[in-house]
C-alpha cells in the first residue's frame, strides 16, 4: 500500500511538471501569455535623478532643495550635502 500511495504521489508531481514546460513551450511559440500577471506593468512612475550620484528617485520619497530655479531631488542627505558645497 505505501509503494502504491509513493508511485501515485510521484506520478502526480511529474505529470504537473510535465504540464507546465509543455504549456511554457507553448507560450513560447504562440507569444501569448496565459498569466495576465506576468506581463509588465501599464503604467510606470515618474522618476529624477540624482545630480551627485545619479540615483533614479521617486520625488515623493527624495530629499527636495530649491535652488531658485528649480526643485532639486536627491537620493540622501549626504547627496544634497555634495551638491551645496559644490553650488556654493
Amino acid at each position: 500500500m505505501a509503494r502504491f500511495l509513493l508511485f501515485f504521489v510521484l506520478s502526480i508531481i511529474l505529470s504537473r511538471m510535465f504540464w507546465r514546460i509543455a504549456a511554457s513551450f507553448m507560450e513560447g511559440l504562440t507569444g501569448v501569455q496565459r498569466r495576465p500577471s506576468a506581463s509588465p506593468p501599464q503604467h510606470g512612475v515618474h522618476m529624477v535623478r540624482d545630480p551627485v550620484c545619479g540615483t533614479f528617485v521617486v520625488p515623493d520619497r527624495a530629499v527636495m532643495l530649491h535652488d531658485g530655479r528649480a526643485r532639486v531631488f536627491f537620493c540622501s542627505d549626504a547627496c544634497r550635502d555634495k551638491y551645496r558645497a559644490r553650488t556654493a
